[in-house]
């Protein structure tokens, strides 16, 4: 690992969208900013997924980060739902890999359990303990920002581990690991 790596953690939403920087070297880490991008606003869905990439990309650009966390799409009933969230997800994916990023992509439970050692632990439960492991004083009203932040978090914990989950490092390595999602 070089001496420092900033990892940008991305919680995708077609609602709100979370998003935390933080620092690490070998032996620690530090919470550089956790926010989230508020998309109520807008009525229609691609102009939501636009602003998605925007913001991402202003973030690549503002703070140069050498790795990008995502938090993986949760299965639900509702496909339309569904599709929402893995357009977000994919629009989020998109920008960092224009922006050659490594994306790795983890799936809730994981990120959970990498935060508090519990993969059924309730979104207060991982705000607090983020809180406790970067000291920051208080908590976003909205703990969407705390999951973005828990995404580069488990990122910083899985390093160096072999791992199942999803990982790309540019559009060539994404297009040679799903041959099938292309069309010639």
């Amino acid at each position: 690992m070089q001496e420092e790596q900033i990892i940008l953690g991305v919680d995708p939403g077609t609602t709100i969208m979370g998003f935390g920087l933080i620092a690490v070297t070998k032996s620690s880490m530090r919470m550089i900013q956790m926010h989230e991008l508020q998309l109520k606003k807008y009525d229609n869905h691609f102009l939501k997924l636009h602003h998605i990439f925007k913001r991402t990309i202003e973030l690549i650009d503002e703070y140069h980060p050498d790795e990008m966390a995502l938090e993986a799409p949760f299965y639900g009933k509702n496909v339309q739902s569904m599709l929402k969230l893995g357009r977000a997800q994919g629009v989020a994916m998109a920008a960092g890999l224009s922006r050659e990023l490594t994306i790795t992509e983890y799936s809730p439970k994981k990120i959970k359990m990498a935060i508090t050692g519990n993969g059924n632990a309730s979104k207060e439960q991982v705000a607090k303990m983020l809180q406790q492991l970067l000291k920051f004083k208080t908590l976003p009203k909205n703990l969407d920002a705390t999951d973005g932040l828990a995404a580069a978090v488990c990122h910083y914990y899985n390093m160096g581990k072999e791992s199942n989950e999803k990982s790309y490092t540019g559009w060539s390595a994404f297009v040679n690991q799903n041959p099938k999602k292309i069309k010639s």
